[in-house]
């Protein structure tokens, strides 16, 4: 809802435009995004370090963040200097990258928080102090790349894509970490994958069709031609007049009356 608001309002507020169609791809995402989260399963009760550790240590989720790591390095290093000044989803498809992180970190100090006033010797364990670091790192880079997208793109186009790519990426690896795809449904399978279509088609409206001047008060104007129909003629009329149009006027025979 939030992420509406902060779009339909910065259209109006800060005079950057949003058309019908960018609006109707904000309630897409947000409907796609909403149906994700509620389809996703639970997450599995994790309460002390050592169990969590042991679950970054799976040879599935050590692989995606791999993955998550090569395609952010990629993208800073090679794809923002040529196109991040030009195309919306690069800067925020590193926030939203180093944002898988961040959610895990915020998540394993959590439970170091919760050991703590238990008495346990979190702070002696070296996981603690890597998702410290982790955290600070994430959040960094994710401000700076979502500064960077906020100063070149339109505000109502940046947290709607943002906020959509984030939430995909946040609830895959959560899926992928605690092995959640196990105790998933066929009909909540169902749901996520029609929420990540969804949310795709919102994304699609939102980015492809920003530069249209669409509205209620010109959509009839819009879906009507302005341009007449052609004209069907016969082969008969088309040939007269390439016959007629190929002879000169000053080609044509001339005629003179006398008159006596």
């Amino acid at each position: 809802f939030c992420v509406l608001c902060s779009a339909i309002l910065s259209s109006y507020l800060l005079g950057e435009r949003l058309n019908l169609l960018g609006k109707l791809g904000c309630m897409l995402s947000l409907v796609g995004s909403t149906v994700m989260v509620i389809h996703a399963p639970e997450d599995e009760e994790v309460t002390t370090l050592d169990e969590l550790l042991s679950k970054l240590k799976e040879p599935g989720f050590l692989a995606y963040a791999a993955i998550l790591l090569a395609v952010c390095f990629l993208l800073i290093f090679y794809f923002a200097p040529r196109y991040g000044q030009s195309n919306i989803l690069i800067y925020l498809t590193i926030c939203s990258v180093i944002g898988a992180f961040s959610v895990s970190s915020v998540k394993g100090l959590g439970i170091a928080i919760k050991g703590f006033f238990a008495g346990r010797p979190v702070l002696q364990h070296p996981l603690t102090w890597i998702l410290v670091i982790t955290l600070v790192a994430s959040i960094t880079t994710q401000i700076n790349y979502l500064n960077k997208s906020l100063d070149i793109f339109n505000t109502s186009l940046v947290f709607p894509i943002y906020y959509v790519l984030f939430t995909t990426i946040v609830i895959t690896t959560s899926i992928i970490l605690f092995k959640e795809w196990v105790t998933m449904t066929v009909v909540d399978i169902i749901g996520t994958v029609c929420g990540f279509l969804t949310i795709i088609l919102g994304v699609f409206l939102l980015h492809a069709f920003k530069d249209m001047d669409v509205s209620l008060e010109n959509l009839p104007q819009a879906l009507q031609s302005g341009q007449q129909a052609p004209v069907t003629r016969d082969d008969k009329n088309i040939l007269i007049e390439v016959d007629n149009s190929s002879i000169a006027p000053e080609d044509k025979p001339k005629v003179f009356t006398l008159y006596t």
